[in-house]
């Protein structure tokens, strides 16, 4: 009926134009030829009415679409990918003649650093996401300064190793052809063992040379990563990255993942789960404020109506599990100044080592778990990616709102990262021991031979 109704309107405006508002209107704002195209329409449209063009099809088409574009709204995953220029530049405004990226360089370059801790700890690091490498395929992965091929064998096992080949330098990983669980050369055809890096075959020579290997990285494949092992002091992996049992059997659905770029250095960012404070502040405004800084502090009277409220506790766990650190929050979201609750949620948040946390989930529709991993690309720029699984009944169109809503409060920490100085002696009070205790906790993931800042580029290259 709406398509019938719509059709008899254009039918209408193609008799009468000279009569129709709509058309007068178009006339005066786009040209007196506008009013000509609106009677053409309607022309043609009368005459597939004669011609008895049957509407009713088009409606159940239109209606089709719309529920397609519904569910997938609603069900499909979240998939939230924000490039480095897209998350907390606002405050830079608009200029014509120079590109955001140079301006946001430009910003980097003449921010002050402060005395940085080393760049990169030691730890577990996810250099990949497993649904991003299929079976003999290599992808090349820039982490820590390095250049590293990720590469998965014929039987479905990952390896990582260095992308340069030790005979000449080639790149491994462009170009490269897996062959069962070796990488082949694409310059030379030399054939390496993802297993421990050793070189197998040499086509056009009948020995090879003993110390023919590339570096292999401990590596392993959990919770929808790929880990590997960093350690300034080349030593054995510590702890082993833990698996969420939900996640790998499947009884937990995938909910959409998150990712973001982080100009800043490592360790701020898993210092905001002991920096309970910058919660009663930065993320109490609702997320429907949005998340850049300025809007979100500005007064709207309607949206500042909703507000999120926080009460959490930081502390670290004893040995074995010392490289551990536990945050529980209870996050509640509230309206009309705190008067009435519309939900509430506990958050159990595991960091493990520099790079991961888990946050659990507990809420009364079910329970989920936020897989968040922090990977250094370089010195001050870090790779953020949230993967968000749930039970059945943490239903999709909830869990995705959960997803959007943290993705909304981490890029208003984002705002503040890209911008901020690290303050190595920050001046705190009482309330903020917590700091302190996260930072001596933070330390043991640093170690004699951990790199540190000692240079700046004048360009960012990203």
């Amino acid at each position: 009926m709406i398509v019938k109704s719509l059709v008899s309107w254009m039918a209408g405006l193609g008799r009468d134009a000279n009569t129709t508002v709509l058309a007068s209107m178009s006339s005066l704002v786009l040209g007196p030829h506008l009013m000509d195209y609106w009677k053409e329409a309607g022309h043609l449209v009368e005459g597939l009415q004669q011609d008895g063009f049957p509407w009713h099809l088009l409606s159940y088409l239109l209606l089709t679409v719309a529920i397609i574009y519904v569910y997938r709204l609603a069900f499909s995953p979240l998939d939230r990918v924000r490039d480095i220029t897209e998350v907390g530049w606002g405050y830079l405004g608009g200029d014509g003649n120079t590109p955001l990226a140079e301006r946001i360089r430009e910003v980097q370059r003449l921010r002050k650093t402060g005395n940085l801790p080393p760049v990169y700890p030691n730890g577990w690091f996810a250099v990949v996401e497993s649904r991003q490498v299929a079976v003999a395929q290599v992808v090349p992965v820039q982490v820590f300064g390095e250049t590293l091929a990720v590469f998965r064998g014929e039987d479905g096992e990952a390896h990582v190793t260095d992308a340069y080949c030790p005979h000449i330098g080639a790149n491994l990983a462009v170009g490269g052809v897996v062959k069962g669980d070796c990488l082949e050369c694409p310059f030379h055809g030399w054939l390496f063992r993802g297993s421990d890096g050793a070189c197998v075959h040499i086509p056009y020579s009948s020995k090879v040379p003993k110390t023919a290997k590339v570096k292999r990285w401990e590596s392993r494949e959990v919770n929808g990563f790929i880990f590997v092992w960093h350690d300034a002091e080349d030593r054995p992996p510590m702890w082993e990255v833990p698996e969420v049992v939900e996640v790998t059997d499947g009884t937990w659905s995938y909910r959409g993942r998150t990712v973001h770029q982080v100009l800043a250095h490592i360790q701020e960012i898993p210092e905001n789960g002991a920096d309970l404070a910058h919660l009663g502040h930065l993320h109490v405004p609702s997320i429907f404020k949005g998340s850049d800084l300025r809007d979100i502090f500005a007064h709207n009277q309607v949206l500042d109506l909703a507000k999120h409220s926080w009460h959490g506790e930081w502390q670290v766990r004893s040995a074995p599990d010392s490289h551990t650190a536990d945050l529980t929050v209870t996050h509640a979201f509230t309206v009309f100044g705190g008067k009435f609750k519309l939900f509430t949620m506990t958050v159990r948040a595991e960091q493990v080592g520099p790079g991961l946390v888990h946050l659990h989930f507990n809420t009364a529709l079910g329970s989920g778990v936020l897989v968040q991993t922090v990977t250094p690309l370089e010195p001050l720029r870090q790779k953020v990616v949230h993967h968000f699984y749930s039970s059945r009944s943490f239903i999709a169109p909830y869990a995705k709102f959960v997803l959007f809503s943290e993705a909304r409060h981490f890029e208003r920490d984002v705002m503040v990262w890209n911008n901020k100085q690290f303050m190595s002696q920050p001046l705190l009070v009482s309330e903020d021991r917590l700091i302190l205790r996260f930072r001596r906790w933070y330390n043991q993931f640093y170690s004699d031979n951990s790199p540190k800042f000692t240079f700046r580029k004048d360009n960012y290259e990203w």
